[in-house]
């Protein structure tokens, strides 16, 4: 099943039918979209607007929902949003919490290709059950935001 979806530019504020190049090479490539999250009552976004940009630089569409977000309200936006990748940048601690909630949170809502990212201030101890949870990559303090694209542009699945 084809899924049209609609993208904003984030130049101009217009909107463009979008479909992955393999479908029809005459149509552009489509962006990779990522809602870049801040659960829970972690204050300090510095990191995650660092990212956000990083990834709008690199030809991303980059949704922020701002600070204190519960998972329900990040899986919510991503479905509403239709987002390739949700980033969570987490630097709280609670991360064994939130972060496998917000992974079934989107697949419950079907979401099963999207990826979960975390980003900020994880244990190492922690890193290899996040990811049997569903979390796609742990990103800790002192990656490159380049590592990151790479990553997503690798990892991500074309639609179609």
């Amino acid at each position: 099943m084809f899924r049209r979806r609609t993208l904003r530019s984030h130049t101009n504020g217009t909107s463009q039918a979008a479909a992955h190049h393999c479908c029809n090479p005459s149509m552009p490539e489509q962006k990779i979209r990522v809602l870049v999250a801040k659960p829970g009552l972690d204050g300090h976004d510095r990191g995650a607007k660092v990212i956000a940009r990083a990834l709008r630089d690199a030809g991303m569409e980059v949704i922020y929902t701002g600070l204190r977000q519960t998972p329900e309200m990040i899986a919510a936006a991503a479905l509403q949003e239709d987002v390739d990748a949700v980033g969570v940048s987490i630097l709280s601690g609670a991360h064994n919490t939130l972060c496998p909630r917000i992974v079934e949170l989107l697949r419950e809502q079907g979401m099963n290709d999207c990826l979960v990212l975390v980003g900020g201030i994880v244990p190492q101890e922690d890193i290899l059950r996040l990811k049997q949870q569903g979390v796609a990559e742990i990103f800790l303090p002192g990656t490159s935001t380049e590592e990151i694209v790479k990553f997503l542009h690798q990892n991500v699945k074309p639609r179609g």
